[in-house]
């Protein structure tokens, strides 16, 4: 009779030890609670595909623009509602996804050291968009563009996600939007504190994205992947998930979407100096 039951409790230790070792390497969510205790993958598809199409736009964007610059396209990029309201969508997109991203890796308690390596990247390349356009915009340059604001915003957003903030995220995004649409002050007129934005003017510069109220879209983006990972069938079925064959070249783009942000206007620019002007 011993020899049984001594068998039976060698199995229960074994197959506690199993359970032990599979929650270990299970992701746990976040001290807060907000994220679902599994997550089946780091890295959306979805997102990434979403991302290409934002990507698309901008490219589409540019290309109008160089076009004007060229004088080949009367448009005033500037002042013309119909190219101003062409362009909020799109930086509203890749905030969003910033934010939603910053959630995702929050949820799989992503290395500091890879934050801030891609951090680095994002800020490295900024300092590029700086430098480019000051060679060819010297007095309009970019300053502080959507590459700048975003390194500036994960570094804002990410301890707010640690802080477990969670679902609180949504209405701070629409309080820092409405503040940076409705209050204006010439406290901020400074040129060293353009950055911060609430403006009484619009500075003289290719790409502005100040922290008012553009902040807001990444942390809606932020608040709203909380809630999806909060959301365990909805998560697995969208980690799960595969663009079909002939959207995957715009996942692919969405993927490498830093780096065909870096290239695409200096072959776009290039392409059309080859044009001979009449």
């Amino acid at each position: 009779m011993a020899g049984p039951l001594m068998a039976l409790g060698k199995e229960r230790t074994r197959r506690a030890r199993r359970v032990a070792a599979a929650s270990r390497a299970t992701p746990q969510p976040a001290a807060s609670g907000e994220t679902p205790q599994r997550t089946p993958a780091t890295r959306w598809q979805a997102v990434d595909l979403l991302r290409g199409i934002a990507l698309m736009a901008m490219i589409v964007y540019h290309f109008c623009f160089d076009l004007a610059w060229h004088g080949w396209l009367k448009a005033d990029f500037g002042e013309d509602l119909h190219w101003i309201w062409f362009r909020i969508p799109i930086l509203a997109s890749f905030l969003l996804l910033a934010g939603l991203s910053l959630a995702l890796a929050e949820a799989h308690r992503q290395a500091a050291r890879h934050f801030w390596r891609r951090v680095g990247v994002i800020a490295l390349a900024a300092a590029l968009v700086s430098a480019g356009s000051y060679a060819m915009f010297a007095e309009s340059f970019i300053y502080f563009g959507v590459l700048h604001a975003i390194a500036l915003m994960s570094v804002l957003a990410r301890p707010l996600l640690k802080a477990g903030l969670g679902r609180a995220l949504l209405p701070l995004g629409i309080i820092v939007i409405a503040i940076g649409n409705l209050v204006q002050s010439p406290v901020f007129d400074a040129a060293w504190l353009n950055w911060i934005g609430m403006m009484t003017f619009k500075p003289r510069t290719e790409d502005y994205v100040p922290l008012f109220p553009w902040f807001g879209m990444m942390l809606l983006g932020a608040g709203a992947g909380v809630l999806v990972l909060r959301a365990r069938q909805l998560t697995e079925v969208v980690a799960r998930w595969q663009p079909p064959r002939p959207l995957r070249w715009i996942r692919w783009m969405g993927r490498h979407s830093l780096v065909i942000y870096l290239i695409h206007q200096p072959l776009l620019l290039g392409a059309m100096m080859l044009v001979p002007k009449q």
